[in-house]
């Protein structure tokens, strides 16, 4: 996956042997959403609103953060929110994920989830059947937000928000394999929202409405006690070694640099299941990572490794926008 990474945002000669493939996705894509369109797939509808939160590129473009977001703002105006995710990294399997559940059964993404959000959180491959476990065993939800849920047609959703790298954007603006887009840019036209996520670029030629978002963390918590807590100044002074199993390592690393840290990066996989002997080379240095890495390596966590939270820094008028687009989900329940 990292090669095919390197090539995604460049073209070469090399990308013409995978481009034949990209078109047979293309064809597949456009076919399966064609098949739900005229009714031939059966898609469902909730008895609550959803909001969809996701992207048409694969990697980290910030959903999770976002996400966390979008459940603190509804929260804040009397809604009652509850997250429903695929489990990728887990067994994806139908489960409750708790706070303290295990993020090789549940996955990563949706044990960080259960611990920022304190929602109930419901993770399966099939996002349909998540969502109504839920809702049995909440049935004060009064929405279903989804977490990278965009191409999971066969759930009816109310409002999607589709969240883009600033930075790398759509690559070489291919379709897998030879580019990194599930879906062509073109999607974007149908979603409610396009949240841009870092450099503060426009992207052009979009019908839908653009919001800017930014992630911040200043602050790093010890693994082995995540009430200790130290400033980035604290670390200067550190041999610092620095871990990312996310989809975009290198967004964390820069995150680290403005914070004037000086380290040595060891990019990881995305969803990296880690093991303490893949983390030796620290030795007694200090370590450095991703909330995410974090809950996949609590179990045997050092003393000497920090995390560093980080939070969603959203355009207010994104707010506005979700609200007007849920009372006029409740209008039509209501009807």
């Amino acid at each position: 996956m990292r090669v095919l990474e390197h090539f995604w945002y460049r073209i070469r000669p090399g990308h013409l042997v995978l481009y034949p493939l990209s078109l047979a996705f293309g064809a597949t894509v456009a076919l399966r959403r064609s098949l739900y369109r005229a009714g031939w797939w059966h898609s469902e509808r909730l008895p609550v609103p959803v909001v969809v939160i996701g992207n048409v590129t694969v990697g980290g473009t910030g959903k999770t953060p976002l996400l966390l977001w979008v459940c603190e703002f509804l929260q804040q105006y009397g809604h009652r929110p509850g997250i429903v995710t695929r489990g990728y990294g887990g067994t994806e399997r139908l489960q409750h994920v708790r706070p303290d559940s295990d993020p090789a059964q549940a996955g990563d993404e949706p044990v960080l989830l259960a611990r920022r959000s304190g929602l109930p959180v419901f993770a399966a491959r099939d996002r349909v059947a998540a969502a109504r476990a839920l809702l049995a065993a909440c049935p004060a939800c009064s929405v279903i937000v989804s977490d990278d849920g965009l191409q999971h047609y066969r759930m009816r959703r109310d409002l999607e928000i589709a969240v883009v790298d600033g930075e790398r954007r759509f690559g070489n603006g291919w379709l897998l394999p030879a580019g990194p887009l599930r879906e062509p840019v073109r999607r974007l036209d149908e979603v409610s929202a396009i949240v841009i996520n870092g450099p503060d670029h426009a992207l052009p030629g979009m019908r839908a409405p653009q919001f800017r978002m930014h992630l911040a963390g200043h602050s790093f918590q010890n693994l082995a006690d995540p009430a200790v807590q130290a400033a980035a100044s604290d670390l200067k002074a550190r041999t610092l070694h620095a871990v990312a199993g996310i989809g975009n390592p290198a967004r964390f690393f820069a995150t680290l640099q403005t914070l004037g840290l000086t380290f040595r990066p060891h990019p990881f996989p995305d969803h990296f299941r880690y093991r303490a002997d893949d983390l030796a080379f620290a030795g007694e240095d200090t370590l450095l990572m991703t909330e995410k890495d974090a809950v996949k390596c609590a179990a045997f966590g050092r003393d000497t490794w920090w995390y560093l939270p980080v939070e969603a820094v959203v355009d207010s008028a994104l707010g506005d926008l979700i609200l007007a687009q849920l009372r006029t989900a409740n209008g039509r329940k209501a009807a």
